[in-house]
């Protein structure tokens, strides 16, 4: 049987406790890995979810299984959230959410700058279902309540948002979500819990890509849906279940033993970053840098105000793009790669006019002026990893060199 958790107030206990506890068998510390993919049952097992409770015994891992769930609560305690559902990744942690919620006939309205493959489904695919999207720029709370229908079930924002880094004020969007009787989902992956708790300021929904900064060593693909447990266990039985986005055993326990760090890694990921984004301010082939840790930032109040730890994503954008091609060449420490949040540091040149083609439909003049000024003509986003920020520093300055 599991075991209920205690309490636990420090944010470094829940990291390392919540979730976890000693083998009832062999008294093992350290969380077990159960790869089976069926358990033996009682002779009056269901054969269907529909009939399932969230405390019944173990009957197949699609529907739930004993290390995926210890990842889940862990979770669920960092997050400060009633439950969690963990997935094979983070967009099958919003498809998920998005298809459990929205059906033909309804309206939701997103971020027009968020993650690439959420931009590109609602671009087409959601709306050939016969689902309305408006795409706004969630920072303008004017544009954000001017874009609310009769039929809007839904509120979606990125927060700082991949990958411009803007942010969102995710109070004042709550409020009017909720205004308009509709529910605000939150992608908080830059943010992590370490900095912001999207659900103790109004919203219903937060998702996180477990493969970036909870996970944080980049060897597991996961994501996370948390909320309400009267939300939540609907879209585990009706959705989650039945789309089968199941996370691996084998990669919740690698992000069980990746978040015990989770705390600590913030820390200097986030000391890293603004030495770093320091640096490049200064830096004479560097048009512009971003980082809501800088008071540069166009939000930087806003982030003062909702984020307790800047995270460790900067961009910057080059005088000359000749630079372009020398940084991805020259780097020797940094890697040149996609991907965030990791250990190591990683860097990946993102060019305007190709997003704009591919992911980021706009409709209006401010949408393009609010990108280019975030953006430009195109952006390094650039993750700090943990090493030292000197030595990520010295890798950059001969890269940059002439």
């Amino acid at each position: 049987m599991e075991r209920k958790n205690i309490f636990y107030a420090g944010e470094q206990t829940k990291a390392v406790h919540a979730g976890e506890f000693p083998d009832p068998s062999t008294k093992a510390s350290a969380p077990n890995i159960v790869m089976s993919t069926t358990f033996v049952v009682d002779s009056d097992t269901g054969f269907s979810v529909e009939g399932m409770d969230e405390n019944d015994a173990w009957v197949y891992t699609r529907w739930g299984n004993p290390t995926i769930r210890q990842l889940e609560n862990k979770l669920a305690a960092i997050e400060d959230a009633e439950t969690a559902i963990a997935f094979a990744s983070g967009m099958s942690a919003i498809v998920t959410l998005l298809f459990h919620l929205l059906k033909t006939g309804d309206h939701a309205v997103i971020s027009d700058v968020a993650y690439a493959a959420l931009a590109e489904i609602s671009n087409e695919m959601i709306p050939g279902l016969g689902i309305k999207i408006t795409k706004v720029n969630t920072s303008d709370i004017e544009a954000v309540a001017a874009a609310v229908q009769a039929n809007t079930k839904l509120i979606y924002i990125e927060t700082p948002c991949n990958p411009i880094l803007r942010l969102t004020d995710i109070a004042a969007v709550a409020a009017i979500a909720h205004n308009a009787g509709a529910k605000l989902a939150v992608d908080s992956t830059f943010a992590t819990p370490i900095a912001t708790r999207p659900l103790q300021l109004g919203a219903d929904f937060v998702i996180h890509s477990l493969t970036k900064y909870l996970g944080g060593h980049g060897d597991a693909l996961g994501g996370v849906l948390l909320g309400a447990k009267r939300e939540l266990v609907s879209i585990r039985k009706k959705t989650s279940i039945r789309f089968g986005g199941t996370i691996s055993p084998f990669n919740a326990w690698l992000i069980i033993r990746g978040m015990a760090t989770l705390p600590l890694r913030m820390r200097v990921h986030q000391e890293n970053a603004l030495k770093i984004a320091e640096y490049l301010e200064q830096n004479n082939k560097i048009r512009r840098v971003i980082y809501p840790g800088l008071p540069s930032h166009p939000q930087y109040e806003l982030a003062k105000r909702q984020m307790k730890n800047f995270s460790g994503i900067l961009t910057f954008q080059v005088k000359d793009k000749r630079d372009v091609q020398k940084i991805a060449e020259r780097l020797q420490i940094i890697h040149y790669a996609v991907s965030l949040g990791h250990h190591r540091s990683l860097i990946f040149y993102l060019n305007s006019d190709d997003l704009l083609q591919t992911s980021f439909k706009f409709v209006s003049p401010a949408q393009y002026d609010s990108w280019n000024a975030f953006a430009g003509e195109g952006i390094f986003r650039f993750s700090a990893g943990l090493e030292n920020a000197e030595d990520l520093i010295t890798d950059l300055e001969q890269a940059l060199g002439d």
